[in-house]
C-alpha cells in the first residue's frame, strides 16, 4: 500500500496495490496492522454509501461534532468522484485550507479524513457511488456542515459541479467566519 501526506496535517491518502493480470486485479483495499501504523488506532462503527445519479451532483461538505466527531475513510466503487475537505481546526495552523482528490475505482485511493474536518464531493460521472467507513455512529444533534461555496476557502470545484443538486440542508449551511469552533 502506498501512503501519501499533505501539507495538512493529520489527512492521508492511502493507495492499495492493484494486482492484476487479463481477468482483471485484486486489492487489499484495507488492514487494520497498516491503517493504525500510518493513520492511529481507530475503531470504523459503520459503513456508509450514497450514489449520485447525475454528473455534477455536489454533497456536502459535513462533519459531525463533539461528542460524535466521526473520522471517515473515503473510497469511490463506481463512477469517479473530486472529494475535498477543508481543516476547520480553530487553532490548526492551516484552518480554513483545503485539499482534493479524483477518487475512482481504477485508481484505489482512499481519503482519510479526520475528526476537524468538513467533507465532501462532486460525481463526476453518472451513478457514481462513494463507499465510507466512519468512526462513530450518525447523530442528528452533531450533524453539521458548512458552506459548500465559501469564498474565503475558494474551493475549486470541477466547472461540472451543479449548485441545483444541493441539498436544502445544504444549500443553508454556514460560512466558515460563522462556524462555531467545533474543533480546538
Amino acid at each position: 500500500m502506498d501512503v501519501q501526506t499533505y501539507d495538512i496535517a493529520d489527512l492521508i491518502l492511502l493507495i492499495p496495490r492493484h494486482i492484476g493480470d487479463e481477468r482483471g486485479y485484486f486489492s487489499e483495499i484495507f488492514r487494520v496492522d497498516l491503517f493504525a501504523k500510518y493513520v492511529g488506532e481507530h475503531r470504523f462503527v459503520q459503513d456508509n454509501e450514497s450514489r449520485s445519479g447525475r454528473v455534477g451532483t455536489i454533497r456536502g461538505l459535513h462533519f459531525q461534532s463533539q461528542p460524535h466527531a466521526q473520522g471517515k475513510l473515503v473510497r469511490c466503487t463506481a463512477g469517479a468522484l473530486f472529494d475535498v475537505v477543508v481543516d476547520i481546526r480553530a487553532r490548526s495552523p492551516t484552518f480554513g485550507q483545503w485539499v482534493s482528490e479524483i477518487l475512482t475505482p481504477d485508481n484505489g485511493k482512499q481519503l482519510w479524513v479526520p475528526p476537524g474536518f468538513a467533507h465532501g464531493f462532486c460525481s463526476l460521472e453518472p451513478d457514481t457511488v462513494i463507499c465510507y467507513k466512519v468512526t462513530d455512529y450518525y447523530n442528528a444533534e452533531c450533524d453539521k456542515g458548512l458552506a459548500w461555496d465559501d469564498p474565503s476557502i475558494g474551493i475549486d470545484w470541477p466547472d461540472v459541479a451543479d449548485p441545483d443538486t444541493l441539498s436544502l440542508k445544504d444549500r443553508k449551511q454556514p460560512l466558515l467566519s460563522d462556524l462555531p469552533a467545533y474543533f480546538t
